[in-house]
């Protein structure tokens, strides 16, 4: 007889997990999805034919395994896409490669560009040593930031938080222009009170000596393979957005004979034995099997599991946990007021960012992104309109996310006036807002003790925790993938891997955007 896996979530984590089971393995999997969309958090919406990519993904892993699984899903095109061939622009095409022109199914290569909106300036993202930068940055801001630099280098503060990790790297002036006010607007924390594990996963081996380095070797790259770079300067891209790619894995998935049900929120977790016995969801349907992979909130799953069967101790510190939760609001425009000023050739010279970090201070708005750049195929008529997406960071209740949708919208268009990404309300033709609960999972308050949680999890014999939820870590897509694609290589040799493995997934201290060339 068969054996089933119950997985909880449809986000990348919980898609690849049933996917690798159905290529490896005669487990079927059954996935349970709260919502009534795919993707999780990298699921795209459309909106009067326009498409909206909730937080920006970029598809680049340092893992082979995830690159050709999402290559699988999805081949690397074989053909410029309309942008491309517009701009006569060359990229990489894979020989009989889907034309995107013609197919859908198909992933585009894209040009990474993204920058820093300061003193209503622009600077490259990460901050780069090159004399534009200190042109924008004035001689009394470039003096504070090189003595600060130079006092960090000599005097290392202990990293017993954020603040001090990034000041240990970039100098007390720095850190205070261009991350501790963004740390705070992102977070609703200041940088003080959250733990430095968040910048050794994320920021991991940036510094300005780095960026230095790479400033003097990029000339030499070409005969130099073992360069590192600092950050990525290609990635793909699905045609239609991430969803497009994720929801495609789910046909599959069925086609193959597993299983996805939406609208199935589990609120019931039955525990005996350290061993799950069965899952409850909310409209009281129940749901065994031999395996329980999941991918929701460790939040949730505590206070699903019946608490008989759970320690105080543990209970207090999976109920603690905090997440940050995220608005995006889609506005399509006739036109930008920021000029093009690179040297990167775009359609109707519109600036070439997918993202632009916004650090001004008097603004809410976190980040912008520029859909157009991420894929012309995101728009209805890409040659004539703008495609933004402005992103708030806020919490369950709080002001910004209790504000009307009416009062956000007009906030939001405010916003772009007053930071001159747009010259007036006349240039908006359209509007939408959407909000994502528990898209950013907190590194403070109980997360200290995230451990003792997580040991207490692996104790449990068939539950598996995956993804960046899952797991309670600010993983990237590829990071959440490889979280399933290690629990489906224990679940299948268990004696030649160990389940802690799981959760040892982006726990390497290079850069996760970093890669040997």
């Amino acid at each position: 007889m068969n054996k089933t896996a119950i997985i909880i979530g449809a986000g990348p984590a919980g898609l690849t997990a049933a996917y690798e089971l159905l290529k490896k393995s005669d487990i079927k999997p059954i996935i349970l999805e709260a919502s009534d969309d795919i993707g999780g958090i990298s699921k795209t919406i459309e909106y009067h034919g326009n498409r909206i990519d909730i937080g920006g993904h970029r598809f680049f892993s340092k893992s082979e395994e995830v690159t050709n699984l999402w290559n699988e899903i999805m081949p690397n095109q074989g053909a410029p896409s309309k942008d491309d061939i517009e701009l006569n622009r060359e990229i990489p095409l894979m020989e009989n490669g889907p034309d995107p022109e013609k197919e859908d199914r198909v992933m585009l290569t894209r040009h990474r560009v993204s920058r820093i909106l300061y003193l209503r300036k622009f600077f490259d993202y990460p901050i780069s040593i090159k004399g534009s930068t200190f042109k924008n940055m004035g001689f009394k801001r470039t003096m504070k930031a090189g003595f600060g630099y130079l006092g960090s280098t000599f005097h290392k503060r202990k990293e017993i938080n954020l603040e001090n990790f990034y000041i240990n790297r970039f100098g007390k002036a720095l850190y205070q222009m261009f991350f501790e006010k963004y740390t705070e607007k992102v977070w609703g924390r200041h940088p003080s009170e959250i733990d430095a594990s968040w910048g050794a996963q994320r920021v991991k081996g940036l510094s300005l000596w780095k960026a230095l380095g790479n400033a003097l070797r990029k000339p030499f790259k070409k005969n130099n393979k073992k360069v590192e770079t600092s950050l990525i300067e290609q990635f793909s891209y699905p045609k239609k957005g991430p969803g497009q790619l994720y929801e495609q894995m789910a046909d599959l998935i069925i086609k193959m004979g597993g299983e996805v049900i939406k609208q199935k929120e589990v609120n019931q977790i039955i525990i005996k034995n350290n061993k799950i016995e069965k899952l409850i969801t909310k409209d009281h349907k129940e749901y065994q099997g031999d395996y329980y992979i999941s991918s929701m909130p460790l939040k949730d799953l505590v206070n699903a599991i019946n608490k008989d069967n759970i320690p105080l101790d543990i209970y207090n510190i999976g109920d603690g946990l905090v997440y940050r939760d995220f608005i995006t609001v889609g506005l399509l425009l006739d036109k930008l007021s920021i000029k093009n000023e690179t040297k990167i050739k775009t359609i109707n010279d519109l600036v070439p960012d997918t993202w632009i970090y916004v650090q001004e201070e008097d603004v809410k708005v976190g980040r912008l992104q520029i859909f157009n750049n991420w894929s012309p195929y995101m728009l209805q008529d890409y040659k004539n309109n703008v495609w933004l997406g402005m992103e708030y960071f806020a919490n369950e209740g709080d002001e910004l996310w209790n504000m009307s949708e009416e009062s956000f919208k007009e906030m939001a268009i405010e916003e772009l006036i007053k930071i001159k990404v747009i010259e007036s309300k006349d240039d908006v033709l359209d509007v939408c807002m959407f909000k994502i609960k528990k898209a950013y999972p907190g590194y403070f308050d109980t997360y200290k003790d995230i451990d003792v949680l997580k040991q207490y999890l692996l104790n449990i014999d068939n539950l598996f925790c995956v993804g960046r939820n899952g797991q309670h870590r600010y993983n990237n897509m590829d990071h959440s993938m490889l979280t399933s694609i290690r629990t489906v290589e224990y679940l299948l040799n268990p004696d030649q891997y160990k389940k802690e493995d799981i959760w040892e997934v982006n726990t390497e201290k290079e850069y996760h955007e970093s890669k040997k060339q």
